[in-house]
């Protein structure tokens, strides 16, 4: 799964990286939790890329309370075409997530030790997304998923599953409503992983109420 993430890249970097107008609102986060509102990129139209913010925990527009987002963090990729809570966003409304690292746990003899997964260069990346809008009365949400797949060797290492990256050559392709579920299957199967590292760090990630420079040591 993934249950941790950061975003330490400047809003230039976003900009630059994505073809953004801006960032609003956007604050850089060693430790962000579900929950939290993050910073999604979405394709309204076919002119541009657009940086939003939504909750991460995917509320399904069917949905009766807002907390089914507690449980829907992740969406397996195996099984998106297929799960209801899943299925009219893969089809329709697919975003990437910006991140420059994210957490996993590691079960041991003496507890769980965290390690921290990241680009050897610490470049910014973007995990595969999907996202709804939610209305219910006089409440609005737009929340939204991250994709997971099966570990690849370097995963396998500390956890059975891992967030899928989209290469940054394809990320119009994955946010364009035009393609087909066969071709974005395609997609989610050649996880972008090249050139990732990771390492151990203290338990002081274990705790979403700790955001600074001591969660990467």
């Amino acid at each position: 799964m993934c249950g941790r993430f950061n975003m330490l890249a400047t809003p230039e970097q976003l900009i630059e990286t994505f073809g953004l107008e801006s960032v609003p609102g956007y604050k850089i986060s060693y430790n962000i939790a579900p929950g939290q509102k993050i910073l999604g990129i979405v394709q309204p139209d076919r002119n541009g890329l657009s940086a939003v913010s939504l909750d991460w925990g995917l509320v399904p527009s069917w949905a009766k309370d807002s907390k089914i987002g507690h449980s829907l963090i992740n969406a397996r990729a195996e099984t998106l075409g297929e799960k209801p809570s899943f299925k009219a966003a893969y089809h329709k409304r697919r975003c990437l997530i910006p991140a420059t690292g994210f957490y996993e746990w590691q079960k041991t003899e003496n507890g769980k030790q965290a390690y921290h997964i990241c680009r050897e260069d610490h470049r910014l990346f973007a995990f595969a997304g999907l996202w709804e809008h939610w209305e219910h009365g006089a409440d609005t949400l737009y929340s939204c998923t991250i994709i997971t797949t099966a570990a690849n060797a370097l995963g396998q290492t500390i956890h059975d599953r891992m967030p899928v990256i989209i290469d940054a050559e394809n990320y119009r392709f994955w946010l364009d409503p035009r393609q087909s579920q066969q071709s974005l299957d395609q997609l989610l199967a050649h996880s972008a992983y090249d050139g990732m590292r990771l390492y151990p760090v203290s338990d002081r990630v274990n705790n979403p109420r700790h955001d600074d420079e001591h969660c990467l040591e």
